[in-house]
């Protein structure tokens, strides 16, 4: 192959290799400020310059410019004429190492409250009863609630509790309290463990329109099935998150 044809075609492959690195390193290091700005290590929710930005991790200044793209693009920070970069947005920490309610974990962050949508009793889908440990086609009581914190959407739950728990939940508070301590109180036990499943899916048209997202968007899908201290699944759930406003958070051990 001639030297000329080479050149042409090698120039270009070293270009986009430069570009795709260099995105790379932009991808790591709005990692690490994203740690930094949930964490609130910004004294007064301000950036440090790119300049400083940039030596301390060691970047470049079109690296951090594109970082900072980055974190735009996911509405954490703006520019603001003769500030520079400012934390603007906020995600809130939902623990995965602890079965808890979501106003039990967000409690130093606001009030929690539930807006019911729809309750009631309804025959069981298959899955549904499997899970549950009941025969096909029980009714069970289902609830669908727009949780918020201090009035701005969280997420969208909905929610299957056999009838003999679920039924004397009709009497209670589902506004203010979390179902945790009313289906505690109903049963006459705490609860016990959980099994959870925590992945990305799209927000449909209904979804995205009660969290006041945008149609399509990526949510946080938590699947939930709660068991009572005795062993006895009594609350299975279906959780979506809007993932720019919550964080999962946990502390894993490893075990031999």
């Amino acid at each position: 192959m001639p030297v000329e044809r080479i050149r042409q075609h090698t120039v270009p492959v070293a270009a986009a290799r430069r570009r795709r690195l260099r995105a790379d390193r932009a991808r790591q290091l709005a990692d690490l400020l994203r740690h930094q700005i949930l964490g609130g290590r910004f004294p007064g929710g301000v950036l440090p310059h790119e300049d400083v930005i940039g030596a301390d991790y060691g970047a470049s200044r079109n690296t951090v410019r594109q970082a900072l793209g980055l974190l735009r693009t996911e509405q954490l920070v703006e520019r603001q004429p003769g500030v520079g970069t400012v934390v603007v947005g906020q995600k809130y920490p939902h623990g995965l190492d602890r079965l808890m309610g979501l106003a039990e974990t967000l409690h130093s962050h606001g009030r929690v409250t539930n807006e019911v949508r729809t309750i009631g009793p309804v025959a069981a889908p298959s899955p549904v009863a499997d899970r549950l440990r009941l025969p096909p086609g029980t009714e069970v009581l289902y609830v669908e609630r727009l949780r918020r914190l201090d009035g701005l959407p969280l997420s969208l739950d909905l929610t299957y509790v056999p009838m003999d728990i679920g039924l004397p939940l009709l009497d209670t508070d589902l506004e203010n309290n979390d179902v945790f301590r009313l289906i505690e109180q109903t049963a006459g036990q705490l609860l016990g463990t959980a099994e959870i499943t925590l992945e990305a899916v799209n927000a449909d048209a209904h979804s995205a329109a009660v969290l006041e997202a945008p149609h399509g968007t990526a949510v946080l899908m938590l699947e939930r099935l709660t068991h009572l201290a005795d062993g006895s699944p009594v609350d299975l759930e279906f959780i979506r998150f809007r993932g720019d406003r919550i964080t999962m958070r946990g502390l894993l051990r490893r075990t031999v």
